[in-house]
């Protein structure tokens, strides 16, 4: 069956590429399964933030907590079930107050324009 589902213990979460904080990344489906997007979790430890201009296209849903997300433009606050865009190119700083656990879907692939 070529139709998955996946939960976040299905995730080996590691550190994010380049970043000192505490916010650890893990993707279910990536460029090694053959699709066109990167899909996984992101757990951000509290007090914790990450600044970054976007490599890729970067939807993120939020499970659990909350999260801000600024650009020159402003600044949002996401929580559960919240979506947030985030396109290539766009300077953005995440910052978790509590700590947040989220979903992302990105395209292309971000691990390579990280690496």
């Amino acid at each position: 069956m070529k139709v998955q589902k996946f939960t976040v213990a299905d995730a080996t979460l590691e550190k994010s590429p380049g970043q000192d904080a505490d916010i650890l990344v893990g993707n279910v489906v990536d460029e090694r399964h053959g699709g066109p997007v990167s899909i996984g979790y992101g757990r951000y430890g509290a007090g914790q933030s990450l600044t970054e201009t976007m490599a890729v296209d970067d939807t993120m849903i939020i499970l659990e907590g909350r999260l801000s997300v600024s650009t020159e433009a402003g600044t949002l606050e996401a929580g559960p079930g919240d979506i947030v865009y985030m396109p290539k190119g766009e300077a953005v700083t995440i910052r978790s107050d509590a700590g947040a656990l989220t979903a992302y879907v990105t395209y292309p692939h971000w691990r390579p324009v990280h690496d």
